[in-house]
């Protein structure tokens, strides 16, 4: 069974084949689609020609389909989204500064950091257990 994605509020599916579809905003107001790859690890990601992300820019990203901002209020630069495979659930935080290249996969029994920027928000997640809910 292929992993589902969803947002975290309006529980709707984001995955669209082999891809997680979501909406960016940049800083200067540059909006598009942003197709990132579903594979934990793997940071292609496809845009339309006329909107790129780039490298180090900061964006907004929205669930396309109740455009609720993603977008963590404690760190802006996490954006979360829910994760279900098999029968187990994930809470999977990613960066949207553009190029960064980091991951956090959380179930109630494991954090996981995944890419080479992972260890940027480390303490972000370095919590007691009680404030986890919080995140």
């Amino acid at each position: 069974m292929a992993k589902d994605y969803y947002c975290p509020v309006c529980k709707g599916q984001l995955r669209v084949k082999d891809s997680i579809l979501l909406s960016a905003k940049s800083k200067r107001n540059e909006k598009g689609l942003v197709f990132l790859n579903s594979e934990i690890g793997d940071y292609s990601i496809t845009t339309h020609p006329g909107f790129q992300i780039k490298d180090g820019e900061e964006y907004t990203i929205f669930c396309p389909i109740c455009h609720t901002n993603l977008n963590r209020e404690k760190n802006s630069n996490l954006v979360k989204i829910f994760m279900k495979d098999n029968d187990e659930e994930f809470e999977i935080y990613f960066s949207s500064l553009g190029g960064e290249k980091c991951t956090y996969k959380i179930s109630d029994k494991s954090i996981e950091q995944i890419g080479p920027d992972s260890n940027h928000y480390t303490q972000y997640f370095d919590v007691p257990e009680e404030y986890k809910k919080y995140l």
